[in-house]
């Protein structure tokens, strides 16, 4: 059997003499072009890395791979919190569930992070930085997850500088299967979610659905007056269906839809303000193969729409905010088996852009003014080839042309390799460029600014791993480094300011609080190790390590050489779980996230802090298990975001089911 461990974001396992061929061996066969493909049971395939399935042996980038066992397991609710679990990954919340919550990969901006569910891009246009918030994300209905980190604009286009997630739903495999998990707990939170599906003759099918409430904690923290709880509600629902119209040809639907209501806060303190959050996201799809196989080609809509609203009851207009971005996307992807070994993925894609964001006045006297609108255009075509040039090495290129409405053409390029030895050892290396253009929100909002530059950075990274005792004990590390360039901040005016963006053209009148502007430098480089340990059948210990030291390097500042904010220099996980003979489990996880900067500017530090898990199950027949988890079971006191909440000790307990 071939084990799959995600350590270091790789996974080790033995090389095959990819250009050997004889007259017994099947036919070759290009991989699906799709990133929601469904790979192979044993976990040893991934397709984020070539948005196709491949051999995980044949990634020269990092990538984690987390399956429905591991989900499960683990008991997060919210996505956000379950890839807190990995290398490389930080997070920072404002208050509890369902506020803001902000993901970075290996000390990127939040917003340089790719979020897929499906093969469909999450990322919102009306928001800040067009990135996508985990606020209402949750783990619900996903089956796997895998964590692509380092720049990987090739394949994902722009935003893909610090890394890409994506959440793959499943298909069913029997002609009628289902699941449910209901649990329930602290500050009454109840969580309820069930899914049914069948794989019958040419239709395929599957629809799931999740329901979430808690009373919550006050977003702003205890210390500083928060007394009101922010409760948070979610409603959600995915479903996928493939028809196999002939053996060559299927058609695909895919939609995901979640509506999210949040307590939140305001940086002063306690306020009676909730937010709306509403994501659609659908997909269609046409996938043809041709020449026995060896040329797939995948045909595809997709769509998403964000629509926000917040409101303050307290003041006479409740609307305080309203936003709505939403993304259209044609793409043509194909792969190609050019031989045994040697395989291309190559596309095009054209994407349409728009977003309007209005923050009315809170007299009814005054006027909601127009509200503030975009649009953008961004034409692509890449192509990746992934070959195995002798057993067990494995190079891969690509190449990405972006053709933006306002920016023009930009090229990007990324190479790489990996060589899996005989003797379980594992070497990988890459480099990548990436590109992300302003957001319509940074050049068309009340605080945008026409001129803006688009953002680059370029990377590099190495890493190796070993298995030892034929893979129950895994050992990596992998080291790496982005430099980033034009980075682009907000810019506040003070009063009395005379800089002319903050200023009526032709006055000294200041007309806005202040504007995006590009200024920023950043250097980053860090390790991440992880291990493996799998004592029998019965205990498993995993661990990881990541020191990631993310620089502001722009000149000429104060803050040169300064450790960006929020992003921690030093972070590790750990984790056991040991299975009784009968089938009871229990487990552990701890996780320490070392001490950081609130922001850029202040000289406030968010302390250190370890938080400790611990979680058992029982199973009651085959198809039936209960568990409970304790969460922050040592209540322990801390912050991800000055003067706001965290949540203290948790308890939670439920039953799940598969038929």
């Amino acid at each position: 059997m071939k084990l799959l461990y995600p350590i270091a974001g790789v996974a080790l396992i033995a090389p095959s003499p990819l250009f050997a061929q004889s007259a017994n061996q099947p036919p070759v066969s290009a991989p699906a072009p799709d990133a929601a493909a469904t790979p192979d049971a044993d976990g040893t395939v991934v397709v984020t890395a070539m948005r196709a399935p491949v051999a995980i042996d044949r990634v020269a980038a990092s990538v984690t791979v987390l399956d429905k066992n591991a989900i499960d397991r683990a008991g997060d609710m919210s996505v956000s919190d379950l890839l807190l679990r990995t290398p490389g990954v930080t997070m920072s919340r404002n208050g509890g569930y369902g506020t803001a919550t902000s993901l970075r990969i290996r000390g990127a901006e939040s917003d340089q992070t790719v979020v897929v569910i499906d093969g469909v891009k999450l990322n919102d246009p009306s928001a800040t930085g067009g990135g996508y918030n985990f606020a209402n994300l949750l783990t619900g209905d996903a089956g796997r997850i895998e964590v692509l980190r380092g720049p990987q604009s090739i394949l994902w286009g722009s935003q893909a500088i610090g890394g890409v997630v994506n959440v793959v739903t499943p298909l069913p495999e029997k002609r009628l299967e289902g699941s449910f998990d209901i649990e329930a707990g602290s500050r009454d939170t109840v969580s309820a979610r069930a899914a049914i599906g069948g794989n019958d003759g040419p239709l395929a099918w599957r629809v799931g659905g999740q329901a979430f409430t808690t009373r919550g904690i006050s977003a702003i923290a205890p210390d500083f007056g928060g007394r009101e709880l922010d409760g948070y509600t979610n409603r959600s629902i995915a479903g996928r269906a493939v028809l196999t119209i002939t053996p060559n040809v299927s058609a695909e639907l895919r939609g995901y839809y979640a509506n999210g209501r949040a307590g939140i806060d305001g940086f002063s303190g306690d306020t009676p303000e909730y937010t709306l959050n509403r994501e659609f996201v659908g997909y269609a799809g046409l996938n043809v193969a041709l020449l026995d196989g060896r040329f797939r080609n995948r045909f595809a809509y997709g769509y998403t729409n964000t629509d926000r609203d917040n409101y303050n009851p307290a003041r006479a207009r409740t609307l305080t905010f309203d936003a709505a971005g939403r993304n259209e996307r044609l793409e043509y992807q194909g792969s190609f088996a050019i031989a045994r070994g040697v395989d291309a993925v190559f596309g095009a894609e054209n994407e349409v852009s728009r977003f309007r964001s209005v923050s009315p006045a809170a007299s009814l006297s005054v006027p909601i003014p127009a509200p503030a609108r975009g649009r953008a255009e961004i034409t692509s075509f890449y192509g990746q080839l992934n070959a195995a040039v002798i057993a067990g090495l494995t190079l891969t290129a690509g190449v990405r042309n972006d053709d933006h409405s306002r920016y023009g053409g930009k090229t990007l390029f990324a190479g790489g390799g990996a060589w899996a030895l005989p003797t379980g050892t594992v070497f990988r290396a890459s480099y990548s460029e990436g590109f992300k253009a302003p957001t319509l929100y940074q050049l068309f909002s009340e605080y945008g600014n026409q001129a803006l530059r688009p953002e680059r950075a370029n990377g590099w990274e190495a890493g190796v791993e070993q298995r030892f005792l034929d893979g129950h004990v895994a050992l990596g590390a992998t080291y790496f480094e982005r430099r980033s360039n034009d980075l682009i901040i907000y810019n506040g005016c003070s009063t009395g300011a005379i800089d002319s963006m903050c200023l009526v053209p032709g006055s000294t009148t200041q007309r806005r609080f202040g504007y995006y502007k590009n200024v920023s430098r950043a250097f980053a480089n860090g390790i991440e190790a992880a291990g493996h340990v799998a004592l029998g059948k019965r205990l498993t210990i995993d661990g990881n390590y990541s020191w990631t030291a993310s620089e502001d390097r722009s000149p000429g500042v104060a803050t040169f050489g300064r450790q960006l904010p929020r992003r921690p220099r030093h972070a590790w996980n750990a984790s056991a779980d040991y299975s009784f003979p009968g089938g009871p489990s229990f487990g552990a996880a701890v996780r320490w996230s070392g001490d950081t900067f609130d922001s850029a500017t202040s000289n406030v530090v968010l302390a250190s802090y370890t938080l400790v898990d611990l979680r058992a199950e029982l199973p009651v027949t085959p198809g039936l298990r209960l568990f409970v988890r304790g969460e922050n079971v040592f209540d322990e006191k801390y912050e991800t975001v000055y003067r706001y909440g965290t949540l203290g000790r948790s308890i939670y307990a439920g039953f799940r089911g598969r038929f």
